[in-house]
Order: C-alpha cells, then structure tokens, then sequence
C-alpha cells in the first residue's frame, strides 16, 4: 500500500483472529494513518471520511482526514454483485504483481523466517466427556452449589 498509494483501505470486521477484527487497527498503525472501526456507515466528502458506530449504549459519530483505514459491519450496506458484463470486463484488466525486491523487502524479512510467532505444538482437543447431572430429590439446590463450590465457580 505505502509503494502503490492509497486514500482509503476498507477492511471488514470478521477474521481469523480469535473475531477481535484487529487487521484494521494494526494495518492502521503499520501505516501511520487514522483508522475508524466498526463503522455501520460511511461516507467520504473530500479529504474527509465520516462514519457511524453503533454501540450497545450509543451511537458514535466518528470522522479522519485521509488518508484512513475503516473497518465496516455487516450493518453498512447490502453487497453489489457485478454483472456478467463487468466480470468479463475485469478478465481484460492487467493485475500488476511485485515482488520483494520491488518492493525492497529482505527475504529474511516475510514468512516463516522472518516471523515474531512460533507454533510450539499442537494437540488435539480431547473428547467432550459426560458431564455431571445434579437431580433435585429435595436438596438439589444444595448439591448444585457445592458442585459449583468445589469447581471453583461460586
């Protein structure tokens, strides 16, 4: 992005991150640039770009001068689907590809290499075993919370 430029990165809120959408916030940040999350709505009026993020408790009304990254819910606007006609259109269109070094990247840089994260190991998740059922003979109330007691629950 910083090599090609950019006025406006639109990301969405879902991933594979564990669902936290921090794509956005640190792409923001890598790039130096204002970042707005979570929009349900935006609008972009010159060098401005303007949103909603609608909370539990409130409504916010957020905007950032671009260039800015904004991340949008699945509340922002039905999906536009191209027509036959433009998807044959986008067949014809050269897609320009770089590699590291047109970019200036050291192969030690990217992948496996050049990662902070390590996988460790992995193991399966064991199976689900039968859980425990409290039956309410008179003192099930009791026994319910000597079991959440004992489990360190209460």
């Amino acid at each position: 992005l910083e090599r090609t430029g950019f006025d406006l990165v639109v990301g969405g809120m879902a991933s594979t991150d564990g669902t936290m959408g921090v794509l956005p916030a640190l792409l923001a940040e890598r790039l130096g640039v204002p970042q707005l999350t979570l929009l349900s709505e935006v609008t972009v009026e010159g060098t401005t770009v303007r949103g909603r993020r609608d909370g539990d408790a409130a409504t916010e009304l957020v905007e950032a001068q671009l260039p800015a990254v904004v991340s949008v819910t699945d509340q922002s606007g039905e999906a536009r689907y191209p027509s036959f006609k433009g998807i044959m259109a986008a067949k014809k269109k050269p897609v320009q590809s770089f590699d590291l070094d047109d970019l200036g990247i050291d192969a030690e840089e990217v992948g496996l290499a050049g990662a902070w994260t390590a996988v460790e190991a992995v193991t399966a998740r064991p199976a689900r075993t039968a859980g425990t059922v409290v039956k309410d003979e008179g003192e099930g109330g009791k026994a319910l919370a000597a079991y959440l007691a004992e489990q360190k629950f209460i």
